[in-house]
């Protein structure tokens, strides 16, 4: 029986097939941590994660990867910054440790990978001048 899935761009749904018969992966992307999270970002969580179940028990625990990254720079978390003195990388820490502790509470399986802005600041400014070279 095939995993169809809403596609909000077609507004259709869609057979889920993926692009690689030996891997699925998925990115989900995560909270701006500059304060707790609020109900939309664990609504977002709560729905992946399921997703995320579903995948596995469908092509097995070792071959779904499952990627939420974590925003670690932003004008927010700048302000936080400056308003309270901490250090950026002392309050993106702390409300990713939260983060991770209240999604645990709600029993969801962490993900496979967590990335975050400032690990791949390089690869974004790359993408962007790229984007700039192809008008």
């Amino acid at each position: 029986m095939p995993l169809s899935l809403y596609d909000s761009l077609t507004r259709e749904k869609r057979d889920f097939a993926p692009a690689d018969d030996t891997r699925v992966t998925m990115y989900v992307c995560g909270p701006t941590v500059y304060d707790h999270a609020h109900i939309g970002n664990f609504r977002a969580a709560i729905v992946f994660d399921l997703l995320f179940r579903l995948l596995r028990r469908r092509y097995g625990d070792a071959h779904v990867v499952y990627a939420r990254n974590f925003t670690d720079i932003d004008d927010k978390i700048i302000k936080r910054a400056r308003d309270t003195g901490a250090p950026i990388a002392e309050i993106t820490a702390k409300y990713s440790r939260i983060y991770d502790e209240e999604l645990a509470a709600f029993n969801a399986l962490p993900p496979t990978l967590k990335p975050t802005a400032t690990g791949h600041i390089g690869a974004m400014i790359a993408l962007c001048d790229k984007l700039i070279e192809g008008g």
